[in-house]
């Protein structure tokens, strides 16, 4: 059985997915402002990959018999400067993420909750390569600076991304 303040934490978790699906849907709604398909695609993947985060977290408290409340979502903001500051936005927000994680594993492990520990693993491995990821498109982006060429043929490559969810057994939780 979880203890109140780890289900409360986890409960506050879900609620900060699915405000990380909306900061990536504002981040969506930009780039298809500016008619870059690709970099739109790419958030969209982005709010999937949240929403299953959300159900990930939300399956687990089902699970465990607690019970999952949820709370008021913060609007994002939905105007950026440009396509790189959206994108440090985003890895800025990942770090945030990350931190959250790092707490729940924390209190779990204060908690010597092995269900939960064993979740939060998947998370951590997960919030490394989230990082990464807009790690290295950043890096991409500062080199193509104002090169509209470069800059199409990466919207044209993130076109082509898509959401896959994972299919190992502690995934699928």
């Amino acid at each position: 059985m979880l203890s109140d303040r780890l289900v409360t934490a986890i409960n506050d978790q879900i609620n900060y997915e699915m405000y990380s699906a909306n900061i990536y849907f504002a981040m969506q709604a930009y780039c298809d402002s500016l008619d870059l398909d690709g970099f739109a695609n790419f958030f969209k993947v982005q709010i999937e990959e949240e929403n299953f985060h959300t159900s990930k977290f939300y399956n687990f408290l089902n699970q465990m018999d607690a019970r999952i409340n949820i709370g008021a979502i913060e609007a994002p903001s939905n105007d950026y400067g440009s396509i790189l500051e959206a994108f440090k936005e985003a890895l800025n927000h990942e770090k945030k993420v990350t931190k959250r994680i790092y707490n729940l594993m924390n209190i779990a492990t204060e908690e010597r909750d092995h269900a939960t520990m064993s979740l939060l693993k998947w998370f951590i491995d997960e919030q490394v390569e989230e990082e990464d990821t807009f790690n290295k498109l950043i890096k991409k982006l500062e080199r193509i600076g104002d090169n509209a060429a470069a800059l199409y043929m990466l919207d044209t490559e993130l076109q082509a991304r898509t959401f896959v969810p994972p299919t190992t057994s502690n995934a699928a939780n």
